[in-house]
């Protein structure tokens, strides 16, 4: 009974200072869980995606993009092959650089090597884009003839259309001509030579009927070797004096060809 009473004044004992400032232990909370609305529909998982939605979800501007990309770029490699023209026809190409063609263009070196390695590159880019121009003109230029037509007429009509392009287009000859141009350049010009010579062939078989095909070649080669000395000629000058140098060369075709031409046999009754 003792011992009860003892226990009993125990628990109604009031609490020391140090045990009034220990905490007491807090009881585990509950994880809330956090509540859904009920106006919110429940979610489903979506379907994992296979390469070829991932193909097919893929926007519209990665078509585009490239587009702009080209775009600009082909306006810069322009502007890189004008610049390129200019020097080549003002110091030849042996003495080009691409330092001075990107000086021209008014571009650091570095943009133009992100566009072409090297001079000959852009030597032959500038080259291929002219040829396919140059082909155009010469085929419309010595297009078939009615046999009708006066000597005079057909020669004049031939050599305006390739001087016109030559002038517009001074490289073309430097590109050509010149010496130390790359090899793929000079086979473009021999191939060019080729067909050039078969399309004055071409013109010239109905001129000359009953001639044999080796004289027609003959004519023909001697026909472009003395355009092309004129076009030099041309070339170098300006104004009124280029005019009258486009007149001799004139001249001296036409009086090559016509007493080839005069001589011909009348055709038809």
């Amino acid at each position: 009974m003792f011992v009860n009473d003892v226990r009993k004044a125990g628990d109604n004992r009031v609490p020391t200072h140090q045990e009034k400032e220990q905490p007491r232990a807090e009881e585990p909370r509950r994880a809330e869980e956090p509540s859904r609305s009920a106006e919110e529909p429940p979610r489903t998982e979506e379907p994992p995606r296979t390469e070829e939605s991932r193909r097919a979800e893929e926007p519209s501007r990665s078509k585009e993009q490239p587009r702009r990309r080209q775009a600009r770029g082909e306006r810069r490699i322009a502007q890189l092959l004008e610049a390129a023209a200019s020097v080549f026809c003002s110091t030849g190409y042996t003495a080009a650089s691409t330092n001075a063609i990107a000086r021209e263009a008014g571009v650091s070196p570095g943009t133009l090597y992100q566009f072409f390695p090297n001079k000959e590159a852009i030597a032959i880019e500038l080259s291929e884009r002219l040829m396919v121009e140059m082909r155009e003109t010469y085929g419309e230029a010595l297009a078939p003839v009615d046999p009708a037509t006066p000597l005079e007429t057909a020669v004049a009509a031939a050599v305006d259309r390739f001087i016109d392009f030559n002038c517009r287009h001074p490289v073309v000859y430097t590109l050509m001509h010149g010496p130390d141009v790359p090899g793929r350049i000079a086979e473009q010009h021999d191939a060019l030579h080729t067909a050039l010579v078969a399309r004055i062939e071409a013109l010239l078989t109905p001129l000359l009927p009953g001639t044999p095909a080796a004289d027609i070649t003959r004519t023909a080669h001697v026909c472009m070797a003395m355009y092309k000395a004129g076009l030099e000629l041309v070339l170098s000058r300006e104004g009124t004096e280029r005019e009258a140098y486009i007149q001799e060369l004139k001249n001296i075709l036409l009086r090559y060809l016509e007493p080839l031409v005069g001589d011909r046999p009348p055709t038809g009754p």
